[in-house]
């Protein structure tokens, strides 16, 4: 009987066993070739990264040397020299933080005020001098 349904509907009886809710036939090597499939793309993805691991030291080294030849630095070298630079501050330097300015130098704001005012006064004509001091 299964020989003449098979026949009368063609290659669809798989389907129609499913349908029906009959068995479904198993292939015994299904999951044989799935673990096949599966390690070949793990291998794929292997030689990938292996691939781009490569292509990146050949980038890298040519990088290397336009860096040498042209004198330049690192972006990391340029970042952890200017971290170190303000981490190290410098006597007399313009960049020291506010903190390590001696007490008594530059605090006193008016005398600043009136320096300033002087300065601008000296380079005004006589007339408007003489008009700004009263």
């Amino acid at each position: 009987m299964d020989f003449v349904m098979k026949q009368a509907l063609g290659g669809a009886t798989k389907d129609m066993g499913k349908m029906l809710g009959g068995e479904e036939e198993k292939d015994p090597d299904a999951q044989k070739k799935e673990e096949e499939r599966q390690e070949a793309l793990r291998q794929q993805e292997e030689e990938r990264k292996a691939k781009h691991a490569r292509m990146e030291a050949e980038r890298e080294k040519v990088r290397q040397q336009i860096r040498d030849k042209y004198g330049l630095k690192k972006k990391e070298e340029k970042e952890a020299e200017e971290k170190a630079a303000l981490e190290q501050p410098c006597e007399g330097s313009l960049t020291r933080p506010k903190k390590a300015i001696p007490a008594g130098c530059g605090d006193e704001e008016d005398e600043d005020e009136e320096s300033i005012l002087d300065t601008v006064l000296k380079y005004l004509p006589g007339p408007l001098q003489d008009m700004f001091k009263k």
